[in-house]
C-alpha cells in the first residue's frame, strides 16, 4: 500500500514538471550518480578503510564536470525517458566510455595517474557504475511513466508543422490530455534541433528514423499557411509512414490559436486541397439568418444541403426546403438536429420551373431570406439536355425572382459559378444570363426604393460534391485505375463546402443590393497533381513511363464539350474591390441590361419547342455575347455593354 502511494506520488510528480525542468531534475540526478559511482570506484578499488585524499576527491568533483557535457552533447537530455528505446542504452554507453577516457586523460595530465592518486583499474570500474547507474535512472523513469501511458490512453504524436497554428495545437492536445507531444517536424531548416514551447523541432528527413526510436502512433499535420502543392506533398509523404495521420480542418481555429481538437479528423485529400479558412463572423450569420423565415431552392444538392445545415445551427423562426427530389430532401430533413424541436422546418416538394407552383408558394408564406441553389450543373450532362438546362436554369432562376420580387422577399442570394464567366458550356451560358437577370431586379428594387436585396454570390467547386473529381477518383483507385484525367494541364478552383455556405450567408449580410460577390477560392488547383497525390494518398504508385510497374495508370481522356481548361472568377479584375470580410471579394454596379436579358429568357422560352438541340444552343450562346460584348475568335470577351454598364 505504501509503495503504491510513492509510485502514485512519484508518477504525479514527473508527470506535471515541464519538459525543461524534466531535463534538469535528470542532470541532478546524473551528477548524483557520477559522484556516487566515482567514489564507489576507489572505495571498490583501495578498500573501505583507506581514506582518500586530495587528488583523489578532485577527481570524484571533476567527474560530473566531465561528464555531463557529454552527455549533453550526445543528446541524452533530449531523449523522451517514457518512450526511450532500448537501443539508447548504446548512446549512454558511447557517452560514459568517452567522459571515462577524458576523466583518465584530465588524471593523467594532472600527474594524479596511478599511485596514490588514480589507481589504473578506478576508470574502469567508474565507467561500469556510471554506465549502469545513468542507465538504471533513465529505465527506471521509463518504467514509472509507463504505467499512465495505458490508463490515459494518450497516444504518441509528432506534430508537422511548428508554427503558430502548430504551437498552440500542441498546447491544445496536452491540456485536453489526448496526446503526449513528443517531437513538432517541420521544412523550415532553421527550426531544426531548436526547441519551441519546450519541444524539439525535427527535420522531416528523419521522420522513419523518429517514429521508430520515440514509438510515434500518429502525426498531425498543422500546415495552414502552405500552398496546395506543399500539402499535397506533404500529405503523400506521410501516408506512407506505419502510423495514423490526422488534420484539423481548414475552419477550426487555425486563425484564432484556439482548438477544438475534437475536430482532428483522419487525413483526406479533401483537407489538403481546401486553402486557410477564416472562422465565420457570427454576428454576420445571425444578422441574415436568426429570427427569419428561409427558403432554400436546390436543399438537396451539394451547397443546398450545407446550407441548411448552416441555417439549421442559427436559429431561424423558420425553414422551407425546396427540390424536386424526394430522395434528396428526405436526406437532408433526416440531417438537421434542430428542426421540428426549436423551430419548424418543412419539405416542399417541387420545381422552380413551374411559376404557377412558386407564385402560390411565396403568396402563402411571408419568405424573408431566398438562398437560390437549385441548378442542374454536371457540365457533360447539361450539353447533352440543353432545353432542360435552359428550362430549369435559365427559366427556374427568373421565376424565382419574379416570386421573390413580387410577394416582397427582402433577401435573394443567387448561388452562381466560376462557368459563368467567359462561358464556354451551356452550364455556365445558363448562370450568367441568371446573373445579369438578378443584377437587373437590383437595380428594379433599388428605383423604386423596396428596401429588397438582391445579390450573386460566385465561387468554384466544391470539394466532395456529387459528380466532382475527388469521388471519381477515389472510386476509380478503389477499382484498381485507370484514374481518367479530361488534360494533363487542366486546373480547377476547390473549396470546402461548409466554408463556401458560411461565406454565402456572410455575403448576404454585407449586401447593399446589386452585388456580385465572388469567394477569395485561392490557387487552382492541377488535377493531374490531384490525381498522383490521391493515388499515393492510398499507398499506391504511379503506373507511368519512369514507373511501368506502377500500381495505378493515369489516362487523358480529353476535354468535354463546353469544358475549359482554366477557369476565371472575374471578368474584369480591375474592377473588383475588397469587402469587409477578407476572404469576400466584389464589385458593385448597376446593370441596364434589364429589358435585354428578359428579351433574351423570352426568346429561349420560346425556342424550347421549335429548336432542335444544337440550334438552341447556338442561339443560348448568341444571346450571351450580346449581353456580354462581342466574341474574340470565338471567345467571348469581357466588354462593357453601354456606357456605365458593368460587366462582373
Amino acid at each position: 500500500m505504501y509503495f503504491n502511494s510513492v509510485f502514485a506520488r512519484s508518477k504525479f510528480f514527473i508527470e506535471r514538471l515541464s519538459r525543461r525542468n524534466k531535463q534538469i531534475l535528470l542532470i541532478f540526478i546524473d551528477v548524483a550518480v557520477l559522484w556516487i559511482a566515482a567514489y564507489s570506484a576507489f572505495v571498490l578499488r583501495l578498500g573501505f578503510q583507506s581514506g582518500l585524499n586530495s587528488s583523489q576527491l578532485a577527481m570524484i568533483v571533476c567527474a560530473p564536470i566531465v561528464t555531463v557535457p557529454i552527455f549533453i552533447q550526445s543528446g541524452l537530455y533530449r531523449m523522451v525517458l517514457r518512450y526511450l528505446p532500448e537501443r539508447a542504452f548504446l548512446t549512454i554507453f558511447r557517452a560514459v566510455a568517452i567522459s571515462a577516457l577524458i576523466w583518465t586523460t584530465l588524471a593523467f595530465f594532472s600527474g594524479s595517474y596511478g599511485g596514490s592518486g588514480v589507481p589504473r583499474t578506478v576508470p574502469f570500474i567508474f565507467g561500469f557504475l556510471a554506465l549502469f547507474g545513468t542507465g538504471l535512472s533513465r529505465f527506471a523513469v521509463k518504467w514509472l511513466l509507463s504505467k499512465p501511458e495505458v490508463s490515459l490512453k494518450r497516444r504518441r504524436t509528432l506534430i508537422y508543422g511548428a508554427g503558430r497554428s502548430g504551437s498552440a495545437l500542441a498546447n491544445a492536445m496536452r491540456d485536453a490530455g489526448m496526446a503526449h507531444i513528443l517531437g513538432f517536424v517541420d521544412d523550415d531548416p532553421k527550426l531544426h534541433s531548436r526547441d519551441v514551447n519546450g519541444i524539439r523541432v525535427h527535420d522531416p528527413k528523419n521522420l522513419s528514423s523518429l517514429i521508430e526510436n520515440l514509438g510515434i502512433e500518429e502525426i498531425v499535420l498543422s500546415v495552414p499557411s502552405a500552398t496546395t502543392d506543399e500539402k499535397l506533398r506533404i500529405g503523400a509523404s506521410l501516408a506512407k509512414l506505419p502510423v495514423s495521420v490526422r488534420i484539423l480542418p481548414a475552419a477550426s481555429g487555425l486563425s484564432t490559436g484556439r482548438f477544438d481538437v475534437q475536430m482532428l479528423e483522419k487525413l483526406d485529400i479533401a483537407q489538403l486541397i481546401g486553402r486557410s479558412a477564416v472562422p465565420p463572423e457570427r454576428e454576420l450569420i445571425e444578422k441574415v439568418v436568426r429570427g427569419r423565415r428561409i427558403l432554400i431552392t436546390g436543399a438537396g444538392g451539394s451547397i443546398g444541403s450545407h446550407l441548411a445545415g448552416l441555417v439549421d445551427s442559427y436559429a431561424p423562426a423558420e425553414l422551407f426546403l425546396l427540390d424536386n427530389s424526394e430522395f434528396a430532401l428526405y436526406r437532408v430533413w433526416r440531417s438537421l438536429h434542430n428542426a421540428r424541436q426549436f423551430y419548424p422546418a418543412h419539405i416542399v416538394l417541387g420545381s422552380v420551373a413551374e411559376p404557377a407552383f412558386l407564385r402560390r408558394f411565396f403568396a402563402k408564406h411571408e419568405i424573408d431570406v431566398v438562398f437560390h441553389a437549385a441548378a442542374f450543373k454536371h457540365v457533360d450532362i447539361v450539353e447533352q439536355n440543353i432545353a432542360e438546362a435552359i428550362r430549369n436554369n435559365a427559366l427556374g432562376t427568373r421565376n424565382a425572382i419574379e416570386a421573390a420580387y413580387n410577394s416582397g422577399t427582402k433577401t435573394f442570394v443567387l448561388i452562381s459559378t466560376d462557368k459563368a464567366v467567359n462561358p464556354s458550356s451551356v452550364m455556365g451560358a445558363t448562370k450568367r444570363l441568371c446573373e445579369l437577370l438578378l443584377r437587373s431586379y437590383a437595380g428594379l428594387a433599388e428605383r423604386k426604393r423596396t428596401g429588397q436585396k438582391f445579390l450573386v454570390v460566385r465561387f468554384g467547386n466544391v470539394i466532395g460534391s456529387s459528380g466532382s473529381v475527388i469521388p471519381l477518383f477515389r472510386d476509380q483507385i478503389a477499382r484498381g485505375g485507370p484514374v481518367t484525367v479530361t488534360h494533363k494541364d487542366v486546373t480547377r478552383y476547390f473549396m470546402a463546402a461548409s466554408e463556401a455556405v458560411e461565406l454565402i450567408v456572410q455575403s448576404a449580410a454585407l449586401s447593399e443590393g446589386g452585388e456580385t460577390f465572388v469567394l477569395d477560392m485561392g490557387e487552382p488547383v492541377s488535377i493531374y497533381r490531384l490525381a498522383r497525390e490521391m493515388v499515393k494518398l492510398a499507398g499506391l504508385t504511379v503506373r507511368d513511363n519512369d514507373n511501368p510497374d506502377g500500381d495505378i495508370a493515369i489516362e487523358f481522356s480529353g476535354l468535354r464539350p463546353g469544358e475549359k481548361l482554366h477557369e476565371d472568377l472575374w471578368y474584369d479584375t480591375n474592377a473588383t474591390q475588397r469587402s469587409a470580410h477578407s476572404k469576400i471579394l466584389m464589385v458593385r454596379g448597376q446593370t441596364n441590361a434589364h429589358q435585354r436579358a428578359e428579351e433574351a429568357l423570352i426568346q429561349l422560352e420560346k425556342a424550347i419547342g421549335e429548336l432542335d438541340e444544337g440550334a438552341l444552343r447556338d442561339l443560348l450562346f448568341d444571346l450571351i455575347a450580346e449581353l456580354n460584348g462581342p466574341r474574340v475568335d470565338g471567345q467571348v470577351v469581357s466588354l462593357p455593354l453601354a456606357r456605365g454598364q458593368d460587366a462582373n
